[in-house]
């Protein structure tokens, strides 16, 4: 597969992902929702190991690495889905734009990278300064969004020591064995969650949601997974950075779009400080070497 169409394939499912999550889960329950879509993926993944004639590594490092993979694809997941009934999904989007900054943090604190050049500091500030605007009219209000707010950003520290967890084991696997044993790991988790909290079998699914599903397990779980870290492997980390910049306007434009999600100024006003955060956070070092010289 060329680079290039693998690039834009990342885009497109990232962007769409938010507004699948939030369909996905109508007429069924949330729950129901990320169970079966983890459950599909699970089995998709091992489908393919199976068809590629290759056998799901069970040695120390792989489990550890299948573990720190189900933290992303667990915990991080399960606050996305409860967070979506209570934000716009292109708001999803924009917030997850954080992890970046979040993994950057816990590297620096876990592993000793350098994350506190002038020019992050200051993108770590606009990123903070645009969760405040989005906080702050909601805080006075008590409207409901604030909780899908923050569990989206618990989702993303999650995301993110899951990421710097796999970091720091190195374990030598491809993005199919990662992904196959992530998602073994957490779909039993997510099948006692269903089964204790909801235990109930949807009757009337509609078009879209299955849709959604079916969507969200083929895409969204494996093929989005397998091109982002092809496209790791093939494209410099600046371009690959490139793609959490332009999900969030996309997703943004495509909840406003299809979804008919209103955003008030203070959302837009918010976005904008954190995509300038992270435009700042991604590409700053570069201007702090450069006015250095």
């Amino acid at each position: 597969m060329p680079v290039s169409a693998a690039y834009i394939g990342i885009i497109l499912i990232w962007s769409t992902t938010p507004l699948a999550i939030k369909w996905s889960a109508e007429d069924v329950g949330f729950l129901f929702g990320v169970f079966s879509r983890m459950l599909l993926g699970a089995l998709i993944c091992i489908a393919l190991l199976t068809i590629l004639g290759r056998k799901l590594p069970l040695h120390r490092h792989a489990l550890h690495a299948y573990l720190a993979g189900g933290l992303g694809v667990f915990g991080s997941m399960l606050c996305v889905y409860w967070a979506a009934q209570y934000i716009p999904s292109g708001l999803i989007s924009v917030l997850f734009g954080l992890t970046p900054i979040v993994t950057g943090l816990i590297a620096a604190v876990f592993l000793g990278e350098k994350a506190f050049t002038p020019s992050r500091l200051l993108g770590i500030a606009l990123g903070i300064t645009g969760l405040l605007v989005i906080f702050a009219q909601r805080l006075n209000l008590g409207d409901h969004m604030i909780w899908g707010v923050a569990g989206i950003l618990l989702a993303v520290v999650l995301h993110s020591t899951s990421g710097v967890w796999m970091k720091n084991i190195g374990a030598k696997m491809s993005a199919l064995e990662v992904t196959t044993g992530s998602l073994l790991f957490s779909a039993p988790l997510y099948f006692l969650i269903w089964l204790i909290f909801d235990g109930q079998l949807p009757h009337n699914m509609s078009t879209r949601a299955v849709g959604a599903i079916l969507y969200l397990g083929i895409f969204g779980s494996v093929l989005g997974f397998l091109m982002y870290f092809y496209v790791l492997k093939h494209m410099e980390a600046s371009r690959t950075a490139l793609v959490t910049l332009v999900t969030p306007v996309l997703a943004l434009f495509i909840g406003h779009q299809f979804n008919h999600e209103v955003l008030d100024m203070d959302v837009w006003l918010g976005s904008a400080c954190i995509l300038s955060g992270m435009l700042l956070y991604q590409w700053g070092p570069k201007l702090d070497a450069f006015y250095s010289q």
